[in-house]
């Protein structure tokens, strides 16, 4: 199963209001299991940045002033996530980010029934625990040492370990460990097989005593001063 964990960095709370998207960062996985595959950008948002957004993310208007609009890297996003579900911490956030920029630029949006919120499945899991990606990463010895500042691409990594973490990720682990052991036994014994198959027949090598090492044998146990079987 494919799967999209992503995360948006924004200029405020509500797209509604004229807030806009400025980052996204898209980690692909299939099984559970990051391939490796991400799709990351900065977006110019074409407004100024409040000083209590820069404050969590770190992006200024100056740095965002050269990157691409939204319209431009639209369908390279959009090719990227393909069909596949898309999963998010507090996930209504971020598709209303998503859909707003995609509005924007005429384009149809992304149907809310593929949205896997994060936040919904912890508080199934821990209810009354802290559900902030801060308190899952510590809640499951997730390292998070490096993220001094909030970055979609670094919170959509932590964000695709804790997603594994909630579905189970330990006991996949060990499934899939399972798995792979039985796999390469049976790699071993097909080999095992052609082996045998194809190559020369040898008859057994005899494995009994001859007369004369019984002999010895014999003599040397005669020999033994106080024998444990004595």
């Amino acid at each position: 199963m494919r799967e999209i964990v992503f995360d948006t960095e924004t200029t405020g709370l509500d797209p509604k209001t004229g807030d806009r998207m400025v980052e996204i960062g898209c980690i692909e996985m299939v099984n559970l299991v990051p391939t490796g595959a991400t799709f990351h950008a900065y977006f110019n948002p074409e407004r100024d940045m409040p000083a209590g957004a820069e404050a969590v993310h770190g992006l200024s208007a100056s740095f965002l002033a050269d990157k691409p609009l939204f319209r431009e890297l639209a369908e390279d996003l959009l090719a990227f996530v393909g069909d596949a579900p898309l999963v998010a911490h507090n996930a209504g956030f971020d598709f209303g980010f998503l859909n707003n920029e995609l509005a924007l630029c005429e384009r149809d949006p992304i149907c809310t029934s593929r949205m896997v919120d994060t936040v919904a499945l912890a508080k199934k899991r821990h209810p009354g625990a802290k559900l902030s990606l801060d308190a899952l990463c510590t809640r499951y010895g997730i390292d998070r040492s490096h993220r001094v500042k909030h970055g979609a691409l670094l919170d959509a990594e932590l964000l695709a370990q804790v997603y594994v973490e909630l579905k189970g990720g330990r006991q996949i682990g060990l499934e899939l460990a399972a798995t792979r052991h039985v796999e390469i036994v049976t790699e071993v014994s097909e080999i095992i097989a052609v082996r045998q198959a194809s190559g020369p027949r040898r008859e057994p090598r005899p494995h009994a005593a001859s007369a004369e090492e019984l002999e010895r044998h014999r003599k040397f146990v005669a020999g033994l001063e106080n024998p444990l079987w004595g």
